[in-house]
């Protein structure tokens, strides 16, 4: 098994489970620093090919050429998708919804957030940026973050339900730990053996083996958290649109298609009880994967090519005269 991964392999035997950790933890730390509540952060003024933060830490929107852009701006919360991986800064939907309405966009998206994180960092830039409205993003991911006090090895808050109230917890958010602290028994009695390496991944089971997640709530309470949560964003007392996200692995996967769009519309019913604007593009999506194919809208792993941020500017920038925005 490890000469038919090199003869280095014969003579190199790492922890594999720790060097996937440790890979990970470089990468979604590159570009992102600490922070106390959030529990992390984009670095102000990063710049890496087609990928820059603003002074703020904020994903770059350009303007297209000559456009005065009208204020006040609309804030974006999400996660990658949001964010934009994997697209240019233009390509993101929170730059080419800006194009469409001529309206500034912030785009405070973060890769990795849970839904809890995403409402809190509404909530501090919203008290900074004075947004004319927010447009909160999250699929079924999200969700499951909010279970977690650590993701991909990095400490983040969480909420928990207490007679009925929302309480913050794991805040100031700790230091993340060094990975190879993290290991369990059985981690570090077959962390070395590529059988059991190759084995995991061939059933799919490779993401909760060697990833770093804490649980520290059931599973299915990050989709029932999502109405205390957006309950306690109504409290800004501003506009607010509520955006699903569907990866492609859906279209893929008819069981798990069923259970993700079941967890996203049981959130949208607790957005429209919160009072907020709903844009819902699953039909929109499943029509393109059925006539043009996944390869337009998405790329190879979950994240949509710019020919699928566009769908999503298109379908918020058609909801936003429900907001009655100046």
């Amino acid at each position: 098994m490890r000469l038919a991964r090199g003869p280095s392999a014969l003579f190199d035997w790492p922890n594999i489970v720790r060097e996937e950790r440790v890979s990970i933890r470089t990468y979604s730390s590159a570009r992102a620093q600490p922070h106390p509540v959030l529990g992390f952060v984009g670095i102000p003024n990063y710049a890496r090919a087609d990928f820059h933060y603003d002074a703020r830490g904020f994903r770059v929107t350009p303007a297209p050429a000559g456009m005065n852009l009208k204020e006040s701006p609309l804030l974006t919360v999400g996660g990658s998708i949001t964010l934009g991986n994997e697209v240019a800064d233009d390509e993101t939907y929170p730059a080419q919804l800006q194009a469409l309405t001529g309206r500034r966009v912030i785009n405070a998206g973060m890769s990795g957030y849970g839904l809890d994180q995403i409402v809190l960092r509404a909530e501090i830039v919203a008290a900074k940026e004075k947004p004319a409205a927010i447009l909160l993003a999250f699929g079924a991911d999200n969700l499951r973050r909010s279970e977690m006090s650590r993701v991909w090895g990095v400490e983040k808050p969480y909420f928990e339900l207490a007679n009925g109230k929302l309480v913050l917890r794991n805040v100031p958010v700790p230091p993340s730990p060094d990975p190879a602290t993290t290991l369990d028994i059985w981690q570090r009695l077959f962390g070395r053996s590529v059988l059991v390496d190759l084995v995991l991944r061939r059933l799919l089971l490779q993401y909760e083996w060697a990833l770093d997640h804490v649980r520290v709530l059931p599973r299915g309470e990050g989709a029932s958290l999502s109405c205390p949560l957006f309950k306690r964003l109504a409290g800004l007392g501003l506009p607010v649109i509520v955006v699903a996200e569907y990866d492609p692995y859906l279209w893929a996967d008819p069981p798990y298609m069923r259970e993700q769009k079941k967890l996203t519309d049981l959130v949208l019913r607790c957005a429209v009880d919160a009072g907020f604007v709903t844009v819902d593009p699953f039909a929109a999506i499943d029509e393109a994967m059925r006539t043009v194919g996944r390869g337009v809208y998405f790329r190879q792993g979950e994240h949509p090519r710019p020919a699928g941020h566009a769908l999503t500017a298109r379908l918020i920038a058609e909801a936003l005269p429900r907001l009655g925005l100046p």
